[in-house]
């Protein structure tokens, strides 16, 4: 489909990270080292808060109900899901640092799909939208390191 609506991208998220964060714990609940498990439960609990981010964007009464009413032309049905697609089944559960690359390529590539959307937004309220959220999964990705470092050095 050629045609969405900003809201059908925001729901598409906030099923991804629904999706992404049964998969950590899949991957938690098998024979992984401690710390790995660990740092899956953590990730698994960082995807369903911004899960619970998004769908609150789309409640009735949200702030943004103009801009998740919005139309946008996208030939490409939205350029980033289908790498998005492939990173859930393909997580590295060796080491806490494999599991934080796929993290943070999963929150880049999130990013890149938000900049992409900004950069053909047609009105400044859906610009400002997308350029918030990406800034958010900016701010995920310092915060994911971070956290994920003090698991390594503990």
């Amino acid at each position: 489909m050629r045609f969405h609506q900003v809201k059908e991208l925001v729901a598409w998220a906030a099923d991804y990270h629904g999706r992404l964060a049964d998969q950590y714990l899949r991957e938690a609940s098998g024979g992984v080292d401690e710390r790995v498990r660990m740092a899956l439960e953590y990730l698994a609990e960082r995807e369903r808060k911004m899960q619970g981010d998004l769908t609150g964007y789309c409640h009735d009464g949200s702030d943004h109900r103009g801009v998740l009413e919005t139309w946008f032309d996208d030939p490409a049905d939205f350029p980033h899901p289908p790498v998005l697609e492939r990173l859930p089944a393909s997580i590295d559960c060796q080491t806490v640092q494999s599991v934080l690359a796929t993290a943070l390529t999963a929150h880049r590539t999130l990013q890149d799909l938000y900049a992409h959307r900004s950069d053909k937004a047609v009105g400044t309220s859906e610009k400002e939208f997308f350029d918030a959220l990406s800034a958010g999964h900016e701010a995920e990705v310092r915060r994911l390191a971070r956290d994920m470092q003090r698991l390594e050095d503990y």
